[in-house]
This record gives C-alpha cells, structure tokens and sequence, in this order.
C-alpha cells in the first residue's frame, strides 16, 4: 500500500476534461531534494544488465541530493530548457547512476516502464512442448508498450498553465475524464515549482489519451460552507470541506492507487530514503498502476510517480503472471483460472502474445475451440 502519511489533497481545479488535484505538505521534506536535470536528444537506449537493451522518449531526469545527518539538502536551480527538434539516440548504461556522493540521477516513470517490460522476461524455464522455439531462445524478446507524452493529452497543457500552485504544494494528481492518469509527489514545495512544467512531458497511458480525447468537460465540486455567522464558524467551515474533500479524494477518486496491492522492488538507498519501484496485482477490472517511489525509513512517501496500464497491459501482465506461477505449464495454469488449454492458448493470442506458441499448437486449439461451439441450423 501506498503511504500518503503528511500530505493532503486541497479541492480540485478543472479545465475541460482534465481535473488536477493539488498535495499539500504540512511540514516539507528538506533532507532530500529534486531538481530537473533536461536531456538535449529525444531519444535514449538503456542497457540493462541482463544486455537487453531499453530504449525509449526520454524528456528529462530527476537529480535526487540528500544528506546523511538530517540537515537540510543544498537546492540548486537547473531551469528546464526547450527540446531540440531532432531525434538522436544516446546510449546510457543504466536508469539510476551516481552524479557524485549524495546526489544521483534517475529517468521519471522509466525505472517503473522497465520493470513493467521485464516482467517475466525470460519466458518458459522449461521447454513445454507448445512453446515456440523463439519463446524459448528469447523469451519476450523483442517487447514494446505504448506510452503518450503529455503534451498529446488533450487540454493537460493548458490545464497546467492557468493552474494555481498552492502555499505547501508538493503534488498534483491527474485525472483525465475522471480517469486516474497518474499521481506526481516531491519532497519540497519548491521542488515542485521547478517541476510543474515538467508534467506536460511525462509518460501517461493510453486510457489517458482517449479519455481526453473523448470525454466531456468534468463537474466541478463546490463545498457547501451553509451560513456561519462568524468569521470563527466560515474558518471552521473551510476546514471542515477541507477534510470532507481530502477523505473523498483518497477514499474514492484515488482508490484505485492507494488501496491497491503492489510489489515493491529496491533500486537504491539514498540516505535514510530508499528508492523502490511498484508493480500492480494485475487484477482485471480494476486500476493498474507502475510506479517508481521514494520512501523515508518509516515507509511514507517522499517521492512518487505513476503510470496507469490499460486494459491490455493488465491483460498481459496478469497472464505473465499466472503462467510464470506455474512454470508456465498450460494445462496446469489453465485449471487454475478456471479454463482448459486451449481457451488459454487463445487469450495468450489475443493478448498479443501469439508468438509465444507454436503455430500448429495454436491452429490445433483454435480447431478444438471451433468444434465445441454450438452448430447454428
């Protein structure tokens, strides 16, 4: 679960489609910073440690300095630049690498992304006779997964533009047609201010840009404060539609992501501050988000930044999962979601994942398949 512990959602401010949640902090963070650090290409390729290569749209990265002892972290101001209209591909050779003691550098959302792509990589550890040889040999190799640029979600730059950044804020939560589209948290207001503009070049998921796209200008909230007579009754009105909005926003707009079960995987220590990445339960019918997190030594969040699968990312990610609890046996992962191999076989091909079998297994299920559906006449 997500620990949101010190921060608080203030009411929402919309524009067309987009609503946008601003988290306010009562007490900053200011043993550990961020600061934008811009990339000049467009285009970078990560090697990874098992020699895949990542490569990916990358705008920008995160510089993280802390401090061991609890005093405050030196801010320094890096101004976020233009991209440069080009396409070139740079070869980094990791997603986290040490600037210089405390600080490191770290590419937003792509430590959660590779994660998400290397689930189950390697695909069968035994070669199953349905499995194709290329399964086998490479496993998922090559994969790829959709992602937008903000700046292709309809109305987020504008929304953006005209927001009003709150005293405190270290947050914002995006929301798309009322479609959770991700969740930004930095340790320090200023942070924030610095990296506000950024979010317009952030990765988000493919529901987001069709909900955009599609949805109807969203409803805004109004607080009924009824008719306090004092300047005493209206603060304490505030306060209280202050916390009636902050319960609702955490108890059923944002659900989805803070009451999910997630899997965290360590990345770095930074200080008492550890850096982690998430990947979801992979539940059907329910919000899937990847993420990259930034926790103190009590497990509140410093740092967060989240991506939301669609449908088909669930899809995918939770029959990786299933088949990678069962060695990847068909028939055996098959009795355990309540279906037989073939009816498997078949959602392992629509899910885009087709390639995984070999071709007279598949054209043998479909077969199957095709004879036990009812004749018509």
């Amino acid at each position: 679960m997500i620990d949101l512990t010190g921060l608080r959602a203030r009411p929402a401010q919309c524009w067309g489609a987009i609503r946008l949640v601003p988290l306010v902090r009562s007490e900053p963070i200011t043993d550990l910073r961020l600061h934008p650090h811009v990339y000049d290409r467009e285009i970078t390729a990560v090697a990874l440690p098992d020699k895949t290569v990542y490569t990916s749209y990358i705008p920008h990265a995160m510089v993280a300095s802390w401090t061991d002892d609890g005093t405050a972290a030196a801010a320094y101001g890096t101004q976020l630049g233009e991209l440069i209209d080009r396409m070139d591909l740079h070869l980094t050779r990791r997603m986290v690498r040490r600037a210089e003691p405390g600080r490191v550098r770290f590419l937003p959302l792509h430590l959660a992304m590779e994660g998400f792509l290397a689930l189950h990589f390697g695909g069968p550890p035994i070669a199953w006779r349905e499995w194709s040889r290329q399964a086998v040999r490479d496993g998922l190799s090559p994969r790829e997964e959709a992602a937008y640029s903000g700046a292709e979600v309809r109305g987020l730059d504008d929304a953006l533009r005209v927001f009003e950044i709150h005293e405190g804020q270290c947050g914002l939560v995006v929301y798309a047609g009322d479609v959770l589209a991700g969740a930004t948290v930095v340790p320090h207001p200023d942070d924030y201010r610095a990296l506000h503009p950024s979010l317009v070049r952030d990765m988000y998921g493919e529901l987001i840009y069709h909900s955009a796209m599609h949805s109807y200008p969203v409803p805004d909230f109004t607080a009924r404060l009824g008719s306090p007579s004092t300047v005493a009754g209206l603060r304490a009105a505030v306060a209280r539609a202050h916390t009636e909005w902050d319960g609702f926003h955490a108890s059923v707009m944002a659900a989805g992501l803070l009451e999910g079960a997630h899997a965290f995987r360590r990345v770095r220590r930074l200080g008492r501050f550890t850096l982690s990445r998430f990947l979801p339960s992979f539940e059907r019918r329910r919000d899937n988000h990847i993420g990259e997190v930034v926790t103190d030594h009590r497990g509140a969040v410093a740092y967060l930044k989240t991506f939301r699968l669609s449908e088909a990312q669930t899809r995918r990610g939770h029959l990786l999962t299933r088949l990678e609890a069962h060695d990847w046996h068909l028939e055996t992962a098959a009795r355990e979601m309540d279906t037989d191999a073939a009816g498997l076989a078949l959602r392992i091909e629509r899910a885009g994942l087709g390639h995984l079998l070999r071709q007279d297994v598949l054209d043998g299920y479909r077969k199957a398949k095709a004879g036990q559906a009812p004749s018509r006449g």
